[in-house]
């Protein structure tokens, strides 16, 4: 209770402190990339329940020749490429902890496309409410495995605490004006977890637990 009352507090200042900011960056998301502004996306929350995480837009909707999308790398624009490497791209993700769908520190929200490759011990990180930032944000970001990644979220969960959370916090602030670990070696960000497990590159290798 006192996490999320913390929550509310913090997320309420901020969309005050922030709301001219926001309106500026909205209005040069819409002037570089049109509509719409925000780019809304399922993501799984507590519990394993999904919800639609809110972020600025930063690709565009260009599509190969059977119409799917072109990878990130050829729809991230330069503005976007700023606004991601920044993190001010999930400033909108504040509505989403007000609204109680997210915290500010918390295993960060994933595809519902990776559930079905989650080890159990992995799963745990929906024990929690998915965060802003997170341990695993302030241990290497994108440029950590996906392994070291679940690692870390776990250990979230077992060991989280008030005064352990408003570090992270901290510890986020200085990563977001370093530009540490944005992305991952040869992609945007980091590669997706369902294509690693498929490919048996998640792990190293392939072992009878991985889920298939």
């Amino acid at each position: 209770m006192i996490k999320r009352c913390f929550d509310i507090i913090v997320s309420l200042c901020a969309l005050t402190i922030l709301a001219i900011p926001m309106a500026l960056i909205a209005i040069l998301v819409r002037l570089t990339l049109g509509k719409p502004v925000l780019f809304w996306q399922e993501r799984i929350g507590l519990g394993g329940e999904p919800f639609h995480i809110i972020k600025f837009r930063t690709m565009l909707g260009a599509t190969d020749a059977n119409g799917d999308n072109l990878a990130d790398e050829a729809r991230l624009t330069a503005i976007g490429r700023i606004l991601r490497s920044t993190s001010v791209d999930e400033l909108p993700e504040i509505w989403n902890i007000l609204r109680g769908d997210m915290s500010l520190v918390g295993p960060r929200p994933l595809l519902p496309e990776y559930l079905p490759y989650y080890l159990p011990e992995q799963m745990r990180r929906h024990e929690v409410r998915p965060g802003l930032t997170g341990l695993a944000q302030v241990n290497g970001r994108n440029k950590q495995s996906w392994d070291d990644r679940f690692r870390l979220d776990v250990e979230y969960v077992e060991t989280q605490t008030l005064g352990g959370d408003l570090v992270i916090l901290l510890k986020t602030v200085l990563r977001v004006f370093t530009r540490q670990g944005v992305s991952a070696e040869g992609h945007e960000t980091m590669p997706r977890f369902d294509d690693q497990v498929k490919a048996g590159l998640a792990r190293g290798q392939m072992t009878e637990d991985t889920p298939t």
